[in-house]
């Protein structure tokens, strides 16, 4: 439920946009605002699992994230729906770090790579489901429906959590950092916000350019505070101290830089395949599934190519291959043979992303401790959300600003749109430069066949660690 709704809403922006009367590239902030959720809350999963109990709170979570379906389906004006896929991403982030918390606790270990394997299902079908589902809506019923069939998926949902899921004992847990997590907080929304209408209108240009600086300086101040807690031995909300480590900065910077296509792509693709070229929803939803069927199939592949190539080089290639294959996307006309040639770049630009978020989510923790785990898997997974959040704010700065005055999007349009991405993605390789020839060779079994010198190839079924 969680992952379809994740990109269901790309292909109905349109139709949303057309019935609340408001313009198609505006409709970012309902992604984002989603987004910008799970990265502020994730962090809280955790404590509040341990506090209260992690069945209950796995339960909670289910309850809002169909409180905020319910919601987003009843929204009549723009701010309704922003607020209400805020409200939705809060059960969206307590959902899953929760569900993988009651795995690795309720089952016996020799179980947990088959259960884990099983969780990793639905974050592959999501992408190829979504798409696809949230144009079949729009077309034969309505854009709200997409929100609303969440409701008896989810109470099933629920009846299954009673009935199964076990009782999980809860844990004495360190104080919450309360006025970390409101600095972060507070200077996230701000930022992200201030991006967000800096070029729509909505706000004067000197009132959002006043609040991303704001913004930028709560995250300062956040800064300040985490190396204060830090000094006193206290731990932050988000420990800023794991970036000493290469590999874990070379992973959420140059992560945060490739990722923004991740953000920016489920934005521009839809729309011009429907406002440029004449797709029905379901078409533009069918075509932009497609990427999905690459990236599933990468996943087959991960560990063979990265125990054959090494981490450094399969980031630093791939990152050049996975920008160019997005600012292709902006040069092709996906009508006769071009369309064909569209599917294929969504294909193989899957097929490369995916590998690279395979290789970015495995490094970032090849040089920290066993007892940090915890700390670096919320500081890596907000990282990425907000990635995503940025990514879809670039396009929409990009889309509002790149038209002239009073004139519609045109095809040229796009295609600056996707080649300024693309450049962008491009930039991660700097980070990874830094990277030494050997970085993460011990969670491949790399360094073993390094050192046995010319031994047989790593199996393809060797798993990351």
């Amino acid at each position: 439920m969680e992952m379809v709704d994740a990109t269901v809403l790309s292909t109905a922006l349109p139709a949303i946009a057309a019935d609340l009367q408001v313009s198609p590239v505006s409709l970012s902030m309902a992604i984002t605002a989603y987004v910008l959720s799970l990265a502020l809350f994730i962090p809280v999963s955790g404590w509040l699992a341990d506090r209260v109990g992690a069945k209950r709170v796995f339960s909670l979570a289910i309850l809002v994230f169909l409180a905020g379906s319910i919601l987003c389906g009843l929204a009549e004006s723009l701010w309704q729906l922003v607020g209400a896929r805020f409200f939705q991403g809060l059960g969206g982030a307590l959902m899953t770090p929760v569900a993988r918390l009651i795995l690795l606790r309720a089952l016996p270990r020799d179980r947990l790579v088959d259960a884990m394997a099983w969780m990793g299902v639905p974050a592959l079908v999501g992408p190829l489901m979504g798409p696809p589902l949230g144009g079949f809506l729009v077309d034969v019923a309505s854009w709200r429906w997409i929100f609303w069939i969440n409701v008896p998926i989810g109470i099933i949902g629920l009846i299954a959590v009673w009935r199964v899921v076990p009782e999980i004992p809860r844990r004495a847990r360190r104080p919450f950092d309360a006025r970390g997590f409101l600095l972060l907080g507070a200077g996230l929304i701000s930022l992200i916000a201030g991006l967000e209408l800096a070029g729509s209108g909505a706000l004067p240009t000197s009132g959002a350019v006043g609040l991303a600086l704001a913004g930028a300086g709560l995250l300062g101040l956040y800064g300040l505070h985490a190396y204060a807690r830090l000094r006193g031995e206290r731990t932050p909300v988000i420990d800023l101290s794991l970036l000493r480590h290469v590999t874990f900065r070379a992973s959420l910077l140059g992560g945060l830089l490739f990722r923004l296509g991740g953000g920016a792509l489920p934005l521009l693709l839809p729309l011009s395949l429907q406002t440029l070229h004449g797709y029905s929803a379901s078409q533009a939803g069918l075509i932009v599934a497609t990427a999905a069927i690459g990236a599933i199939a990468m996943k087959v592949m991960a560990g063979r190519v990265i125990s054959g190539f090494g981490f450094r080089r399969v980031l630093q290639v791939n990152a050049l291959a996975s920008a160019l294959l997005v600012g292709l996307l902006g040069v092709v006309e996906p009508s006769g043979i071009g369309l064909w040639i569209l599917i294929t770049f969504l294909i193989v630009g899957g097929f490369s992303r995916s590998l690279q978020f395979t290789a970015l989510n495995t490094i970032a923790f090849a040089e920290v401790a066993e007892d940090r785990m915890g700390d670096a898997t919320s500081f890596s997974s907000v990282f990425a959300q907000l990635s995503m959040a940025l990514g879809v704010t670039l396009a929409a700065l990009l889309l509002t600003l790149l038209p002239a005055e009073g004139q519609a999007l045109a095809a040229e349009d796009f295609t600056t749109a996707f080649i300024v991405v693309g450049l962008a993605m491009s930039l991660s390789l700097c980070f990874f430069l830094r990277l030494s020839a050997d970085a993460g060779d011990h969670l491949s079994r790399r360094a073993a066949t390094r050192k046995g010198g010319g031994g047989k190839a790593v199996s393809g079924a060797a798993r990351l660690r």
